[in-house]
């Protein structure tokens, strides 16, 4: 920030260079917690030289042996920006920790240095309530250097201060740019220093120096002007701001007020308020708060080639997102193969076609939060979608064989008997699409053999039998027993096992001979199997009967004969058809135990396995909530136990397993429950013992450094004597706080003590004192540690609670005895409550008895200690005594009073003197807080009578009743003789009389109105409204109203329902008068259809009303604002009635 300062004058220079980290300091001593203290042991030294586009590494190491907490590290540049924001290509930061030596390493890289990385730097390091910070400064040399010498030979010395002083505030940005000096803060702060001294008649008080507010909060700019009513403006950047919503400008009295609503980063700028020539400067600065991640990465498996997209979504549209893939950051280049994708707040990796090189962890970092996904790729794997099939074929039959896979694009070769097929005229291979085909035209007995096709690229193979039927012409007698020829290859096994895969077709083509033609029968068991057409049919040619299962399936399974007779005899053939299958699913997946990044799985074996051994399993997991499973192992797994690795702690994740068999994979099984991986803490720190008696030891401790995400549920204390190596338990259940009281322990034996943190994944490493501690008694004589507030008299007010709490302490437990007044307490007036290391003193509601001195004995055996509280319950004081006046002269009077007889139990501190004249009886405060017992009233009127009466005050207030003056003070007129004869005074008693009477209304609903008349009577009188003849009690639809016998009844927002008749009655000890009145309240709708005649009628008895008394009219100007609502109702304004009333 300190960069560019080649042609800034000395002064600021050293200003700049010097108030930084005194502003820091006196910063830190405001806040009134941080303390200063050596914490470096190697800080980056002060002055570094770097030539332009070379790298720079500055490191700084802590050291935390006496931290209670892991300490923070920031790098600023200048006094206030925050290097951690930058992190990225240019500026890379680094942290690591020596657990021997204790010490962090921090280190902060620059790359590439460029001109604008010259200036003054600081590293501040923070630990809850200790703090240290060091400056350094980055000169760079190269072409900027020899170029800003230049620009100091050519440019002359100019004076910043004098330019900035008589520069406006909106140049102060410019003139700090054109001369170098980024520390915009210092600046204005000594510019303000310079411009004190100019006295502003205009303000009370100035705006704030500056300003600080989060992002899209409200902040509220105040002043305090001298004139309340001068106008001022409002400047934010020497621009006039305008009122709007977002902009509020308010004058209350003296005080202005400017309201920014939902700041953004463009309201972070200079505001000014303007009086005249006078201003008051100020800066507001918008932070923006940290970005977190809401959605986070889900892993990925994919297949070589496929299109892989890792998405997050953040708190904020617009956030700076960073990618890394491992640790090496992802940038937005033409030859990069990643591509970025941002859609509001979705933040997106794409990797078009995958690789094997992109096998890994992929991390996404915000300023507040971070997540990552792993990525597996694995080569593409060749899925046979159609097996080739065994074939038996006649001399000059053609012979297809046809098989398909999963991939189009894949070609291969076929092989006989191991050598590889070439096309001829007789044999022709095709590959259309996904099958591949091998046609061999007129067969010979030389094309029997095996024959494979094998895909390129992949090892892998299918393999089929042709087998040539040989017709051979013999004689045969003509009585010639039958005879069955089975194909002893192919899927025959044995003899009589023939297996068949689940849902393949099942083809058994058998010879038969015999003369004359046999008769076959087929057999299942004990079942003839007469179908000819179905799934399971029977098939019968010449010399030949075919069995055929479609689609063979588990039942199927079973022994099957073939019988076949005719008149020379008969001949048998059992045959056993076994299915095999794909296994059943594994069954309870269940997790037996997490680690920090891994989780141990087991399950059963399915219960069928297919018909063929399982040869193992195939993994799968993901994280809860998301649909993407990925692959945790590629090669078969032989056991049913696993440990899943590479897991991310704290997240919750499912796990499903398939069997595998030599015909294929199961279903998946059921998804285990959600499980975290989770590590124990760390080992527990600080651990100290706090105290020491003959059978008990009592434990501290501090929480472990590293909780992670498992939490902690508590902590478990077991010990042993020296020499032993078996611990024991010490508390049966977790103990939750930090600290632990072992009890039962034998005395003078030497234990050693240890502590261990729980949490869900198990127990921590435990934390073990250095020495064994010796078990016996500590005496420590007792001493009372009087609280400071007790040590003085302390003053309560009658009916409150008193609590005192002393500490006190001693080895072992003293006595603690309260004394008043010489006497032990009562119980009955005062709770006592004594712990091991303090005692109570509780009173629920203090009296006047409570009084006295209250005396702490404290006792072990022989040896006390003693403290004294002296307690003072006070309340009000009695009224003063013989009030009196004793003289009166001119137009003053001398008054004087004895003091109250009851103090309230404090110092009388004043008296409150006040006096009335006999005619209105209304009292007014003479004087206050007069600490004698007499005083003189002046300013009394010529020809009245004045009484006078006088309350006590002490620390609790005035008394509660006062005490009025035995005489009276007369005011005498001087020079004037009265002539009581002559004199007649005018009694202005009368009764309650209507001058002005109630009026018929006719109001529209909804629209509030009032109904008013006037009343002339002395005494003055009760006024009672009544509607219906029920009076109007305190209904908050109605504000009765009464100004100098004018009485209004107001009524708000009436609906129908409160039509009716209204009346006034007004009641004094002479008599009583009532008017009344009718008002009718009319629905909006009807009112608003009522032409201009019928509106005329409606309003004219009102109208005449006010025409016939201007008085009235004038009175009730204030609500023609009412009546003015009523025209966006009817369209029909009052003006439009009688033009001359003045009401429209």
């Amino acid at each position: 920030m300190l960069g560019h300062m080649g042609h800034l004058p000395d002064e600021l220079l050293e200003l700049v260079l010097n108030e930084m980290p005194c502003f820091y300091l006196s910063f830190i001593s405001e806040g009134g917690s941080t303390e200063l203290s050596g914490l470096f042991v190697e800080k980056p030294p002060e002055g570094v030289v770097a030539n332009a586009g070379s790298d720079v590494t500055l490191i700084a190491k802590v050291d935390s042996t006496s931290l209670t907490r892991k300490p923070v590290m920031k790098w600023l540049k200048g006094k206030w920006m925050d290097l951690g924001s930058k992190a990225g290509k240019h500026m890379q930061f680094k942290e690591t920790y020596d657990r021997n030596t204790k010490i962090y390493t921090y280190e902060m890289k620059i790359i590439k240095v460029v001109a604008g990385d010259a200036g003054g730097y600081r590293c501040e390091v923070t630990a809850k309530d200790k703090c240290d910070s060091c400056t350094f400064e980055i000169t760079v040399e190269g072409e900027w250097s020899s170029f800003t010498k230049k620009r100091q030979e050519e440019q002359p010395e100019i004076d910043v201060w004098e330019l900035l002083k008589s520069a406006h505030p909106s140049e102060y940005e410019k003139i700090a740019f054109k001369y170098g000096i980024t520390d915009l803060r210092g600046m204005l702060k000594r510019l303000k220093k310079m411009l004190s001294s100019v006295y502003c008649a205009a303000f009370l008080k100035k705006l704030d120096s500056c300003y600080s507010v989060d992002k899209g909060k409200k902040i509220v700019l105040t002043c305090e002007v001298v004139d309340p009513n001068v106008q001022v403006k409002w400047l934010k950047n020497g621009q006039e701001i305008k009122p709007s919503a977002k902009y509020v400008m308010e004058a209350n009295g003296n005080i202005r007020t400017l309201t920014i609503n939902r700041t953004t980063l463009a309201d972070d700028a200079a505001y000014e308020c303007v009086v005249g020539e006078d201003k008051s400067f100020t800066e507001v600065f918008v932070k923006e708060p940290p970005v977190t991640i809401t959605k986070l990465m889900d892993d990925y498996h994919v297949v070589v080639g496929e299109r892989v997209e890792f998405e997050i979504e953040v708190s904020e549209e617009g956030a700076h997102v960073m990618w890394f893939f491992e640790d090496v950051e992802l940038h937005k280049d033409k030859d990069s193969k990643f591509r970025f994708k941002k859609d509001g707040r979705k933040h997106t990796l794409i990797i078009p076609e995958a690789t094997l090189e992109d096998i890994g962890m992929y991390h996404a970092w915000t300023n507040g939060g971070h997540t990552k996904g792993e990525l597996e790729v694995e080569e593409k794997q060749l899925e046979v979608l159609q097996d080739i099939a065994d074939l038996t074929v006649k001399a000059t039959d053609q012979a297809v064989f046809k098989c398909e896979v999963s991939d189009d694009k894949v070609t291969g070769k076929w092989f006989k008997d191991g050598v590889e097929v070439l096309p001829s005229d007789r044999i022709k291979m095709t590959h259309v699409g996904r099958f591949h085909k091998l046609v061999i035209d007129d067969v010979k007995p030389e094309d029997a053999g095996d024959y494979t096709f094998v895909p390129d690229g992949y090892a892998l193979s299918l393999s089929a039998k042709l087998n040539f039927l040989e017709i051979k012409i013999d004689y045969v007698p003509r009585q010639d027993p039958p005879k069955i020829h089975l194909d002893t290859t192919g899927n025959m096994v044995s003899q009589n096992t023939i297996i068949v895969v689940a849902g393949n077709k099942l083809r058994l083509d058998v010879e038969i001979t015999g003369e004359p033609a046999p008769t076959v029968v087929w057999t299942k068991g004990e079942k003839i199997v007469t179908e000819t057409e179905g799934r399971i049919r029977v098939e019968s040619r010449k010399d030949l009967s075919c069995f055929v299962i479609e689609g063979a399936e588990r039942e199927d399974e079973g022994n099957y004969t073939i019988c076949v007779t005719n008149p020379a005899g008969e001949d048998k053939a059992n045959l056993f058809i076994k299915i095999v299958d794909v296994p059943d699913p594994p069954e309870n997946v269940k997790c037996t135990g997490v680690g920090e990044d891994t989780a141990s799985m087991i399950w059963d074996p399915p219960k069928y396995d297919g018909g063929a051994p399982v040869k193992g399993y195939l993994m799968e997991r993901k994280k809860k909530g998301s649909s993407r499973w990925t692959k945790l192992n590629f090669d078969v797994y032989p056991d049913t136990t696993y440990e899943a690795k590479r897991m991310i702690e704290g997240i919750l994740y499912e796990m499903r397993v398939f069997a595998v068999n030599s015909i294929g994979l199961s279903p998946p099984s059921l998804t285990s429950k959600p499980f975290m991986p989770i590590a124990p803490t760390s080992e527990p720190t600080r651990l100290s013992v706090h105290d020491v008696t003959d059978s008990t030891c009592s434990l501290k401790w501090l929480a472990p450094e590293k909780i992670g995400a498992g939490g902690l549920d508590g902590y478990v204390i077991e010990y042993c004597k020296e020499g032993d190596t078996e611990w024991v338990v010490a508390n049966q259940e977790l103990c939750e706080r930090q600290g632990f009281v072992v009890r039962g322990l034998p005395v003078g034996e030497k234990i050693n003590f240890r502590v261990v943190a729980v949490n869900i994944a198990g127990r921590s490493p435990p934390a073990l004192l250095g020495q064994p501690v010796t078990i016996r008694e500590i005496m420590e004589h007792p001493k009372i540690r009087l609280p400071r507030a007790l040590r003085t008299k302390y003053i309560r007010k009658v009916g409150e609670k008193i609590n005192l709490v002393i500490p006190f302490q001693g080895k072992p437990r003293p006595v603690a005895i309260w004394y008043k007044d010489g006497q032990p307490v009562d119980p009955k007036m005062v709770n006592v409550r004594s712990s091991n290391v303090d005692t109570i003193l509780f009173i629920r509601a203090a009296e006047r008895e409570h009084s006295g001195t209250y005396e702490l004995v404290l006792k072990i055996e022989n040896m006390e200690d003693r403290a004294t509280v002296i307690m003072r319950v006070v309340e009000r004081p009695g009224p003063p005594v013989n009030v009196r006046v004793t003289d009166v002269w001119g137009f003053n009077a001398a008054l004087e009073w004895d003091p109250p007889t009851d103090d309230g139990n404090c110092e009388i501190t004043g008296y409150t003197i006040q006096k009335a004249d006999q005619k209105t009886k209304e009292w007014f405060t003479v004087y206050e807080h007069n600490r004698r017992t007499n005083c003189t009233v002046s300013d009394l009127i010529m020809g009245n009578t004045y009484q006078f009466r006088v309350y006590s005050e002490n620390l609790c207030g005035l008394s509660e009743e006062p005490r009025v003056s035995k005489n009276t003070a007369v005011i005498a007129k001087t020079g004037l003789e009265m002539k009581k004869a002559t004199y007649k005074e005018q009694d202005m008693s009368c009764m309650p009389k209507f001058t002005q009477p109630l009026v018929d209304r006719s109001v529209v609903a909804g629209y509030s109105t009032a109904i008013s008349c006037s009343v002339r009577a002395f005494p003055k009188p009760k006024i009672i409204w009544m509607k219906n003849k029920m009076i109007i009690d305190d209904n908050p639809k109605y504000l009765m109203v009464n100004n100098q016998g004018v009485l209004t009844l107001r009524i708000r927002k009436p609906s129908t329902f409160d039509g009716g008749v209204y009346m006034c009655r007004a009641i004094n000890e002479l008599g009583q008068d009532e008017v009344e009145c009718k008002l009718n309240v009319q629905a909006s709708t009807r009112l608003s259809g009522l032409n201009r005649q019928q509106l005329g009628h409606l309003y004219r008895p009102v109208l005449d009303h006010l025409i016939d008394n201007p008085h009235s009219a004038s009175q009730l100007s204030t609500k023609t604002s009412r009546a003015r609502s009523l025209n966006s109702v009817t369209g029909q304004g009052l003006s439009l009635l009688h033009p001359g009333t003045g009401l429209g």
